[in-house]
C-alpha cells in the first residue's frame, strides 16, 4: 500500500522587498511611498526548494541563521504564500513557529489555553477534556490564573508546547521553541514528540542542536541562503553538515 503524502513542496521561492533606506518615522515612509520615492532591494529568502514528506516522517531543517528555515516553515503553516511554486499540506497542522504566537499576553494562562485551542480548531468541550493534561505536562499548575505577560520565556514555551501537542495533529511544526526550556523539560518534549511520530504524526523541526535534530528526525533539509544544499537521510546529512 502506498504511503500517504503529508507535505509536498514544489519549486518554492519566497521574495521579500526590503527598503534600501532608513526612515525617521512611519509618516515619512508613507509620504515617500505615495510620492514613489522609496526604492526596494529584492531579497530571496527561498530559491526553488522542493521536497516531500510522508506520514510519520520527521524532517529537521538545518542551516545558518538567515538560511530560510523559518520562512520555509511559515509557508508550510500557511502564514506566508510562496512568491513562486506551491506547498500542499494534507491534514491538520499544529504550529509552534514563534514563542507566544497566538497568545494574548493580558489573558491568564488558563484563558490562553482555550484561546489557542480555538485557533487550532478545537471546540471548548474538547479543550476542557485536554485541560488537565496541558496543566500537568506544562508543570504550571500554580500559575494558570496569572496573566501570561508575567511569564518567563521558558514558561511560555512550556505552555505553548503542551497546547500544540494535545490530541494527535497530523503535522507538528516546531521552530526553536525547545531551546528556551531547561534540559529536563527538553527531554520531556522529545519523548512526547517521539510518541507522536510513533503514532503517525509528521514532524518539521528546527533546532541549532544537531544532536537533537539527529535524535528526533529521520530526514534533513539543509538550506544555505535559501537554496537546498542537501536533502536526505538524517545521519548522512548531519555528518556532512558538521564537517562543513
Amino acid at each position: 500500500m502506498e504511503e500517504q503524502m503529508m507535505v509536498v513542496a514544489e519549486h518554492v521561492s519566497m521574495r521579500f522587498n526590503m527598503s534600501s533606506e532608513k526612515f525617521d518615522s512611519f509618516k515619512e515612509y508613507v509620504i515617500k511611498s505615495i510620492k514613489k520615492q522609496v526604492s526596494f532591494n529584492e531579497f530571496w529568502a527561498l530559491n526553488d526548494v522542493s521536497f516531500s514528506l510522508k506520514k510519520g516522517d520527521s524532517l529537521g531543517l538545518i542551516g545558518l541563521n538567515g538560511s530560510g528555515k523559518s520562512t520555509m516553515l511559515k509557508t508550510i503553516a500557511g502564514v506566508l504564500k510562496p512568491t513562486k511554486g506551491s506547498v500542499k499540506v494534507f491534514g491538520s497542522v499544529a504550529p509552534l513557529i514563534e514563542l507566544g504566537a497566538g497568545f494574548d499576553m493580558d489573558l491568564t494562562a488558563r484563558e490562553n489555553v482555550f484561546l489557542n485551542g480555538a485557533l487550532l480548531g478545537y471546540k471548548r468541550k474538547e479543550m476542557e477534556e485536554f485541560y488537565d493534561d496541558i496543566v500537568e505536562f506544562s508543570e504550571l499548575g500554580n500559575f494558570m490564573n496569572i496573566p501570561v505577560k508575567n511569564f518567563s520565556s521558558g514558561m511560555i514555551s512550556r505552555l505553548a508546547f503542551a497546547i500544540a501537542t494535545i490530541g494527535t495533529p497530523d503535522i507538528l511544526i516546531v521552530d526553536e521553541v525547545l531551546s528556551v526550556g531547561d534540559f529536563r523539560f527538553q527531554n520531556k518534549c522529545e519523548e512526547r514528540i517521539q510518541k507522536m511520530i510513533d503514532g503517525g504524526t509528521t514532524i518539521l523541526f528546527v533546532s541549532h542542536s544537531i544532536e537533537q535534530v539527529k535524535k528526533i528526525c529521520n530526514k534533513i533539509l539543509w538550506l544555505d541562503h535559501g537554496n537546498v544544499k542537501m536533502f536526505g537521510d538524517a545521519d548522512e546529512v548531519c555528518d556532512i553538515y558538521s564537517k562543513a
